[in-house]
């Protein structure tokens, strides 16, 4: 369809996405076809359990030459990102949990997002949390009782490298926050940037441990995982404290 001038709307699990691995590297990345993929199921699944968790979706999709990766944070930004994928000529992911959102604001407009821009969220000092995706109303309520900076980087591919830099520039600790792999994920993306740059900073990466999660409700595993607001909180004031920030 792509290749006769549609544009298709993928909508798929994230689990399942692995399976279709090889399609959408030569099918479509290597033609540089313009395709969205909806990826469903991004992240812990709660009682569906680790088969049909999205665990690894922002490690795969990264790495692929030519891939635009959204994160949004809540249903307004998932909209705003639908519609921005639905506009980019060429392969494009946009990446949601299962469940349901934090009760935004929904804007009547589906105008797009400027893309590769992130959005400081909170102004704050010495720590921020770079955060990709949901994480961030759980990232703003630890930032309130620590002063940190809260950026909602919106985008993993292409990262917005300028913001990045301006955030390492100004802060003495750095930390990422995505419900996916640690390894390979959007932590990663920062990490292999400001060592691109030979930007010197220490960073803390929240995600997903090396490890398969078993089922539960999802507040339980992502407790399990530190990635409930006093998992987050936890792990940040142990690091800034080993700074003697």
């Amino acid at each position: 369809m792509a290749c006769e001038g549609a544009k298709p709307v993928v909508a798929i699990y994230s689990t399942f996405l692995q399976r279709a691995y090889d399609q959408l590297v030569h099918d479509v990345a290597v033609q540089n076809l313009d395709v969205l993929f909806a990826i469903d199921r991004a992240g812990l699944v709660g009682e569906d359990g680790p088969t049909h968790a999205g665990s690894f979706d922002l490690s795969y999709l990264r790495c692929i030459p030519g891939m635009l990766v959204m994160t949004p944070s809540d249903e307004n930004e998932l909209r705003k990102m639908l519609s921005t994928g639905y506009l980019y000529n060429g392969p494009a992911a946009v990446r949601y949990p299962r469940g349901n959102g934090p009760n935004a604001v929904i804007e009547k407009d589906l105008a797009p997002i400027e893309i590769g821009k992130g959005i400081v969220r909170r102004q704050g000092s010495k720590t921020a949390f770079l955060v990709f995706g949901v994480q961030l109303a759980e990232a703003l309520k630890v930032a309130e009782n620590i002063d940190a900076t809260v950026v909602d980087m919106r985008f993993v591919k292409p990262l917005d490298e300028a913001l990045v830099r301006e955030i390492a520039a100004s802060h003495q600790l750095l930390v990422t926050v995505e419900e996916n792999a640690i390894m390979g994920g959007a932590g990663a993306a920062v990490s292999e940037f400001l060592a691109r740059e030979n930007i010197l900073k220490s960073v803390l990466h929240l995600g997903l441990p090396d490890m398969y999660v078993e089922h539960a409700k999802p507040a339980q595993m992502l407790a399990e995982c530190g990635l409930d607001e006093a998992g987050i909180e936890a792990s940040v004031r142990k690091r800034m404290a080993l700074l003697g920030l």
